[in-house]
C-alpha cells in the first residue's frame, strides 16, 4: 500500500551552498547532514539535497513538487528575494487553490501551493 508522498530530491552542484540556501528558504535546518545527501524536515515531509556530478543547465521539468504555504505570494517574493527565478508566478487554478514555482539557483523548480481543500491524513 502506497503511504504517501516522503521525500523530494534537488539535484545541486555545490552541496553547501545549496543547504545554506535551501535552510533559509525554507527556514529549517539540516536533521541529516553528510557528503552525498542533506536532509531537511519540512512539516513531516523530506527535502533532500544530493550533490550532482555532471550539473546540467536546463533540469527536467516532467515532475513537479509543490510545497504547501498559508501565504502563497509572501512565500512566493522571499524564495525570489533569495535568488530564486521566478517560473511561474502566482495563478489561481480553482476557487480558492494558488500555486507557483520557482527555479533555485541550481536550476531545480520548487513548486509552493495554497491549498485551502487539502488536509494530510494520517492512520
Amino acid at each position: 500500500m502506497i503511504l504517501g508522498l516522503r521525500t523530494t530530491i534537488y539535484k545541486v552542484s555545490d552541496l553547501d551552498k545549496a543547504k545554506e540556501w535551501y535552510a533559509k528558504a525554507f527556514e529549517v535546518k539540516p536533521y541529516f547532514d553528510e557528503p552525498y545527501y542533506v536532509g531537511l524536515n519540512i512539516g513531516g515531509f523530506e527535502l533532500g539535497l544530493q550533490p550532482e556530478e555532471n550539473s546540467a543547465t536546463n533540469k527536467t521539468e516532467n515532475v513537479l513538487s509543490y510545497w504547501g504555504v498559508e501565504d502563497i505570494e509572501k512565500a512566493y517574493q522571499k524564495l525570489i528575494d533569495l535568488g530564486a527565478i521566478s517560473h511561474e508566478k502566482p495563478t489561481n487554478v480553482g476557487g480558492e487553490l494558488m500555486v507557483a514555482t520557482v527555479k533555485c539557483p541550481w536550476g531545480n523548480i520548487i513548486g509552493i501551493i495554497y491549498n485551502p481543500y487539502f488536509k494530510i491524513e494520517t492512520q
